[in-house]
């Protein structure tokens, strides 16, 4: 299975995106700005090329025609979303320190990049993992339905979330106000935030592994 990981990050992906969450990162520096929109950018811009790329390599014939489980192609292929999450959370995260350091704590509207909001970032890319994940490997081959699926659970969850934090006070004030300032529960939000990211990751590839097995590749 490494193998498999390490095939689709040196020869299915191209360079670009491994640059693309430092360049989006930046856009954590504009002040008081929907940072939710870094993210997103994720599923908008590299899952939709990536496996364009995958796709235009016959990469499903390809990987078949290795000794390996269809199980274990599953898994690698999951890893790989989640090690480009994960540099695309890592870069905002840089960006977001950077932000705070620079800006102070300015008036945000929308969420500031403290602990809990990335806890709600990690929620986000779980919401989008557990509909693109298993609708892709109905196929394994098509992804566009998968990835609109991901791409609307994604937004609906970030837009809820960002208006649940502007209308109630009591969720502003915990990632805006004095809630930013108590250590445990931005700690609790980031943690919760992460657990349920790799709950549903695991759901996901659970199911997705289910329907690969019923795919016939030809």
């Amino acid at each position: 299975m490494y193998n498999l990981v390490m095939k689709d990050l040196k020869l299915g992906i191209n360079p670009l995106f491994f640059l693309v969450p430092v360049v989006l990162g930046a856009l954590m520096l504009i002040p008081g700005w929907l940072y939710f929109i870094v993210l997103l950018y994720f599923c908008w811009i590299t899952v939709p090329n990536t496996f364009g790329q995958f796709r235009s390599q016959n990469d499903l014939m390809f990987t078949s025609m290795m000794p390996v489980t269809k199980t274990d192609m599953v898994k690698a292929r999951v890893l790989v979303i989640v090690i480009l999450e994960m540099l695309h959370m890592l870069m905002a995260i840089i960006f977001g320190i950077i932000n705070i350091r620079l800006y102070g704590e300015i008036h945000n509207v929308f969420f500031g990049p403290y602990p809990g909001f990335w806890g709600l970032c990690f929620v986000m890319f779980a919401v989008f993992n557990v509909f693109f994940i298993p609708m892709f490997y109905k196929t394994a081959y098509k992804f566009g339905g998968a990835a609109l699926a991901g791409i609307t659970g994604a937004m609906i969850f970030a837009g809820l979330a960002q208006w649940i934090g502007i209308q109630n006070s009591y969720v502003s004030d915990m990632f805006n106000g004095s809630g930013v300032h108590n250590v445990a529960l931005q700690a609790s939000l980031m943690i919760a935030g992460i657990v349920i990211f790799i709950a549903l990751t695991v759901i996901a590839y659970r199911i997705a592994v289910k329907r690969f097995h019923k795919v016939e590749i030809q």
